[in-house]
């Protein structure tokens, strides 16, 4: 079973680059206008046997997927910490050059120019790296909640006395009594609320992936 990765509130890190000054503040998000309030639906009598059920809302409304959420905008704020201190010095030297620019001789003034830009590429790459790095642990994450989810889907399924089961974000309408998503919210809390998972790190799975491949 194939589990779509749900949003993460902060996980998109704003890395936005540019040369030796480098910006990563995140621009608040306009706010949404008001939605409308939906008219009342009379559902008709559900369809025996026809049962329906949201992967994603479930991971969400879980303790164990609002643990995770909780868990990646940490490790988010960590790597905005890590990139923020580099980009504060690189600033900081950049200004620092520029106030040098009566008193440095041309040459010099190129070569220090230079060493500053070199710093700002590798804190591009490593940025565009952490960014990687929070969408594989986001993901692997997720799969982790999947997979304990996937047999609570199959005994709600059961429990149900389900024919078929579809998912519940491909259809417009659907009566709520043919919704098994409660049901494997309530299972899955009761089986896991949290687990151990930090930043995957890409700059060691590589080798580790080289030298297996040499093998």
């Amino acid at each position: 079973m194939t589990f779509k990765t749900f949003a993460v509130a902060g996980s998109a890190m704003a890395l936005a680059l540019t040369g030796a000054a480098p910006a990563f503040a995140q621009a608040p998000a306009a706010a949404a206008p008001a939605a409308a309030a939906a008219p009342a639906v009379t559902h008709g009598a559900p369809v025996p046997g026809l049962c329906i059920v949201s992967v994603e809302n479930a991971i969400g409304a879980s303790t164990v997927g609002k643990f995770v959420n909780t868990r990646l905008q940490q490790l988010v704020a960590q790597v905005n910490a890590e990139l923020n201190a580099e980009k504060t010095s690189i600033d900081t030297d950049a200004k620092a050059l520029d106030g040098q620019r009566t008193t440095l001789d041309q040459n010099t003034l190129e070569q220090r120019a230079a060493a500053l830009q070199v710093r700002a590429n590798a804190l591009q790459r490593k940025a565009q790296q952490r960014d990687q790095e929070i969408q594989a642990t986001e993901q692997k994450a997720v799969n982790r909640v999947g997979t304990e989810m996937e047999p609570l889907i199959r005994q709600a399924y059961q429990a149900k006395q389900c024919s078929i089961l579809i998912n519940r974000n491909s259809i417009i309408l659907g009566n709520p009594a043919s919704d098994i998503t409660p049901a494997v919210v309530t299972a899955l809390n009761a089986k896991i609320t949290q687990f151990t998972f930090d930043r995957e790190r890409l700059d060691q799975a590589a080798p580790a992936a080289a030298a297996a491949a040499r093998k």
